[in-house]
């Protein structure tokens, strides 16, 4: 037996952000991040609207980017203090996702993080509050997933958290805000969401339902990316609907080793002063990905018919498979993404030598695969790789070298 689960609602186009207006309850909280949400005036509108909705309204701020434990933990203290009926989560993936963890931690204050981190292992939520989630970034999707990542700095490594708990009840998908985003972030954001869309596609939890998500999404993501890259703002706002489509593929169908690869190697390396940012991680680990996959038979038809969806041409499967890979690989010269990690800079552009040293990697490679083997993500891979296969496949993300095995 299947199953397929989005939000109760989603609203989307300009001016969905109104929405706030409607929600009924006593007390919301709102978790943001930075400063983008401020400075454009999308925070001080989001609490008017839950304030018109007759709401008495506080404001958790500061979740940093890839949000750690200890943020979790604080959020969900001040929850405790609070008692919201709502939580309100704005801005990129980070805040939104940090909110869900904490989320958890409010409606059960016992639960540690190890806890959460159970695949599919969370109890039942809305018992103290509902969630809506306003994404203003491109790529994660993750206000209409069932998915959060969570960074422990002490470890060096990201977890997903995975249950359909921690699905929003209310999406807000409005493009106003994803055209505030800088083009690097357009960049990252975007080749995130068609790796989600590729890889819910291949994934062996893939169905009819999710299969015609992740193919619509990855024909509007091959028209609008690089446009909207190039700040063509038409470009952006569909980019906006597409990586919802592609959150809402990859919530159900699940996803690959691209993604439990990124996630063990983002914080991996932090001792050396910077992360691998998980779209730009995503980006120059796909074509590895999908020629490793496309050494089984079914995963090699399916990125076939993604290929002949994007009009790429080519007589057979492994024609299909090496244009698709070429493709990917332009599409990410295009956004001013490297091809591997040795060229990864600290501030996530090409460069001759990148911040992460050739030794360090190969130190820690053994156990960056070990725990990539782990992630939650690995399970619905269409094809499982062993320990000394995910140490190649990452050495070839390290070199850009061919995937041959």
């Amino acid at each position: 037996m299947g199953r397929f689960t989005l939000p109760r609602d989603i609203y989307h186009g300009k001016g969905a952000l109104e929405t706030l207006k409607t929600l009924k309850g006593k007390k919301a909280m709102i978790c943001v991040g930075g400063g983008s949400m401020k400075k454009f005036g999308f925070l001080d509108r989001a609490e008017g609207y839950l304030k018109e909705a007759g709401m008495e309204v506080k404001i958790f701020e500061g979740i940093e980017p890839d949000p750690s434990v200890d943020t979790v933990m604080k959020g969900a203290a001040a929850m405790q203090e609070f008692g919201p009926d709502w939580i309100v989560a704005i801005g990129g993936g980070s805040p939104i996702d940090a909110a869900k963890a904490m989320w958890i931690k409010y409606e059960y204050p016992e639960c540690t993080f190890e806890d959460m981190c159970k695949v599919f292992g969370i109890p039942e939520l809305r018992k103290k509050a509902h969630f809506c989630a306003i994404s203003s970034t491109s790529g994660t999707a993750t206000e209409v997933t069932a998915f959060s990542i969570i960074t422990d700095y002490s470890k060096g490594i990201k977890y997903p958290i995975a249950d359909f708990e921690i699905t929003p009840d209310i999406a807000i998908v409005d493009p106003e805000l994803a055209e505030t985003m800088p083009k690097k972030l357009v960049a990252h954001t975007g080749m995130d969401a068609i790796t989600h869309a590729i890889e819910a596609y291949v994934s062996t939890a893939n169905s009819p339902y999710a299969d015609s998500l992740a193919i619509h999404a990855i024909e509007l993501i091959q028209d609008n990316l690089v446009k909207s890259y190039n700040e063509d703002m038409t470009a952006r706002d569909t980019m906006h609907d597409a990586q919802c489509l592609a959150g809402m593929a990859f919530s159900n169908a699940l996803l690959g080793i691209v993604h439990s690869m990124a996630h063990k190697t983002g914080a991996a390396f932090d001792d050396y002063g910077a992360h691998i940012i998980h779209g730009a991680a995503n980006a120059m680990y796909l074509p590895k990905v999908i020629a490793f996959n496309a050494k089984d038979e079914t995963a090699k038809k399916c990125y076939g018919v993604i290929a002949d969806y994007m009009h790429l041409g080519g007589n057979s499967d492994d024609e299909k498979v090496t244009l698709l890979i070429n493709y990917l690989r332009k599409m990410n010269d295009d956004l001013n993404i490297p091809h591997c990690i040795k060229n990864y800079g600290a501030d996530s552009y090409p460069t001759e030598q990148g911040f992460v040293p050739e030794e360090v990697f190969k130190e820690r490679l053994h156990d960056i695969a070990a725990n990539a083997i782990l992630d939650a993500c690995t399970g619905s891979n269409p094809r499982q790789p062993s320990q000394e296969e995910m140490e190649k496949l990452l050495l070839c993300c390290y070199y850009d070298t061919e995937v041959d095995f």
